[in-house]
């Protein structure tokens, strides 16, 4: 069997900026979660997929936001989309998938948590992340746990992180921590960029075990000089950055594998949802229910 563990924050904010807004009966904007649903009931109806569970952000702020000031928090974000996220969780329960809010840890720390437990279950052929998010590739391993790009339709395994990024999945946190990462937050370090960082983590593939004088690397770089200079004044900040985007591991997830078994949406709960999003065409696209 493959397990699918999805990113709902980043489906909820697909859903939002790039479908047309939608309100409910009573006027709230609903356009995301109609978005979301539509989303999950795809993937449900998928052949192949049978265990499922979605991972939100419950609040965006975390325990990263205490280790660094910079990091990425909820000022931006919508008003009408933050108004959304505990309707989300609703309708992925009332969909029958397990639903996994966060609040001090990510939805990204959830969905490594997840995949590190269930790639070890020797029932499981295959865990796929279903996000682009590049923070993902950390936890790919072999083809046993692949990223999956719905919209692209692409399937990235290992070899495909490798030559993506030019670094091993292990390096990922090291890489995000030299080059930065807009989304989360994360700065980076100056004259570090994607090509600089592959080539330097390709040979030493954690940043303590890169020497700080660039006349000692085993791979010669543009700029090398300065590089080693930058990273030798600021290593403290690149070891800052990388905890940053190192996800975890020990979220506290309840549910076992036969728990994720997709074993069809909750008629009831399903059907008055749909009522006060105004969204009934939905139900009739419902494979299963339980």
């Amino acid at each position: 069997m493959k397990v699918h563990l999805v990113d709902g924050t980043y489906e909820l904010f697909r859903s939002h900026f790039g479908a047309p807004p939608a309100t409910s009966p009573d006027g709230q904007e609903v356009g995301a979660v109609r978005g979301l649903l539509r989303s999950l009931l795809a993937l449900v109806r998928t052949p192949g997929v049978t265990h499922v569970a979605c991972a939100f952000d419950h609040v965006i702020e975390s325990f990263r936001n205490e280790l660094f000031d910079g990091y990425k928090t909820s000022a931006g974000v919508p008003a009408e989309l933050l108004a959304q996220f505990e309707l989300a969780e609703e309708a992925c329960r009332a969909l029958g998938i397990v639903a996994w809010p966060m609040v001090e840890l990510e939805a990204d720390d959830a969905i490594a948590t997840a995949a590190a437990r269930f790639a070890a279950e020797p029932r499981v052929e295959q865990v796929v992340i279903a996000s682009p998010d590049k923070d993902f590739g950390q936890c790919v391993s072999g083809e046993r746990v692949v990223l999956l790009d719905r919209r692209r339709e692409l399937v990235l395994g290992e070899p495909e992180i490798r030559e993506k990024f030019g670094v091993a999945p292990a390096s990922i946190p090291d890489w995000l921590a030299l080059v930065g990462d807009v989304a989360d937050g994360i700065p980076g370090l100056p004259q570090w960029g994607a090509k600089s960082a592959a080539a330097v983590l390709a040979s030493y593939g954690r940043i303590e075990d890169i020497p700080p004088d660039a006349a000692d690397w085993s791979v010669k770089v543009r700029g090398g000089v300065k590089l080693s200079d930058t990273l030798r004044e600021r290593r403290d900040d690149a070891l800052l950055y990388r905890r940053l985007a190192t996800l975890r591991v020990d979220a506290p997830l309840r549910e076992n594998l036969d728990d994720l078994e997709w074993r069809g949406a909750r008629r009831e709960a399903l059907e008055a949802l749909c009522e006060r999003l105004g969204e009934r065409a939905l139900l009739e696209r419902v494979p299963r229910w339980a």
